[in-house]
């Protein structure tokens, strides 16, 4: 049994985190929807935009924009460091199957080439793409629909020649930021307080996880929330199931390609389009 002490560190280290980083995205998102519903515009009537201008200057909007890109990353980085002083914890790389890099030992007949490794993460990225996607989307213009949700602008960049890498970089930071931390560090950590010891999924941790998901999409209103906590319940089930083989890049391949849809699809959409899906332009 964990000592008293240990689990007091722990618990520390894991409210640290996420105070520094999707925790903290939660509370302002629990503050700004607290906003928006006691707005005398209805809630069904709100716009919220993602990937703002951060600047009239074009290159100095790109830098901006870089800048965030790379700052929002750190909570990963110092999530994988805590993950890699555990006593006795085995490398980081091997523990969430951040492995592509990995060259086979001599003998290590157990272990799969790299290539299959790779293989396998964009299968199962795959595979959870469509399941979430759009299953994801139809849910985005129910709540549109019966109010819940307000309108998102996914995309507020000017149309400039860095738009798109930029927006397909916003993407693949935001898989890493909350996958890494949401699923991987989390069931990690918690699994150190003495959760999920079995084969069997953990309902404290599902439930963790998937509601701390929610929590922070909580801005673009009521909707998102559930569909995002959703998101999170079949995440945290992949991971730790046969098919997920506790691989984190197969979440984060499938979080970046629906963020690279949302995003990049906005702003090469026609605006009819993006109209009848209840879209913001």
């Amino acid at each position: 049994m964990i000592e008293t002490k240990a689990r007091g560190k722990i618990w520390a280290e894991i409210v640290i985190l996420l105070a520094l980083s999707l925790g903290r995205s939660g509370v302002y998102s629990v503050v700004n929807l607290i906003g928006r519903i006691t707005d005398s515009t209805p809630l069904g009537q709100q716009v919220t935009a993602l990937n703002p201008v951060r600047s009239p200057r074009p290159y100095l909007d790109l830098t901006y924009q870089l800048l965030a890109i790379v700052f929002a990353l750190i909570p990963v980085a110092l999530a994988w460091y805590f993950l890699n002083v555990r006593p006795g914890a085995r490398p980081t790389s091997e523990v969430l199957g951040v492995d592509w890099h990995r060259r086979l030992d001599e003998g290590d007949a157990a272990s799969q080439p790299a290539w299959r490794r790779v293989l396998f993460d964009f299968r199962g990225g795959g595979l959870l793409f469509l399941a979430v996607g759009i299953p994801g989307l139809a849910f985005y213009a129910l709540g549109r629909a019966l109010g819940i949700t307000v309108a998102v602008q996914a995309s507020a960049l000017d149309p400039y020649w860095w738009t798109i890498p930029v927006l397909i970089l916003a993407a693949f930071q935001n898989g890493m930021l909350e996958e890494f931390i949401v699923v991987g560090y989390l069931y990690e950590r918690t699994r150190d307080l003495g959760w999920s010891q079995t084969r069997a999924l953990d309902w404290r941790f599902l439930a963790f996880s998937a509601i701390l998901r929610g929590s922070y999409h909580l801005y673009q209103g009521i909707g998102p929330f559930f569909g995002n906590a959703a998101m999170g319940l079949l995440f945290a089930w992949w991971f730790t199931s046969r098919f997920g083989k506790h691989r984190i890049m197969s979440l984060v391949i499938a979080h970046t390609l629906i963020d690279i849809i949302a995003f990049v699809g906005y702003a090469l959409a026609p605006e009819g389009l993006l109209r009848l899906l209840g879209f913001a332009t």
